[in-house]
């Protein structure tokens, strides 16, 4: 199935941030990357399971460009597990070729933080992967559930709507 399109188009202020001129109302976050050699599987495409890698190269650099980097959140006795996640690939992905990584933050929930990604070709706007990781809120030293921390509550407040 054909993904809706999605066009980013830069925010003036700031271009580490676009808006999807498709719905004219998401803001996400972008960071460029190219596919190593060993991100490669023996059809010279990119294997499937890179993609995360690739999710988390956004969500990493998201928190740090918004100054509350997940080195933090985790000095702060908070570990953010992956719960439930999803990716749909579109076209393939080679090695070396540009990407554009999309990251956004969905509503919070009182212990669970969402992220959308879409990953589009960096020279033919094609949408290669589309996904969202699900992340349960823990204090590290228990390992239990507790309410998302403050760090993080700070970052979703500062995300550009």
């Amino acid at each position: 199935m054909r993904p809706d399109p999605f066009q980013p188009e830069l925010l003036s202020h700031d271009e580490r941030f676009a808006r999807d001129a498709q719905t004219g109302r998401l803001v996400w976050h972008r960071t460029f990357s190219r596919p190593l050699y060993a991100d490669t599987d023996r059809s010279r495409v990119v294997y499937h399971a890179n993609y995360l890698r690739f999710f988390e190269l956004g969500r990493a650099t998201l928190m740090r460009d918004l100054s509350f980097p997940y080195a933090e959140v985790e000095a702060n006795g908070y570990i953010y597990p992956i719960t439930k996640l999803e990716l749909g690939f579109h076209v393939p992905l080679h090695y070396d070729e540009p990407m554009w990584i999309h990251t956004r933050p969905r509503p919070l929930e009182r212990v669970r933080v969402t992220f959308d990604y879409v990953i589009i070709h960096g020279e033919t706007g094609a949408i290669v992967c589309k996904g969202y990781t699900t992340h349960c809120a823990l204090r590290g030293e228990t390992g239990r559930p507790t309410a998302v921390d403050p760090h993080t509550l700070k970052m979703w407040e500062r995300f550009p709507t």
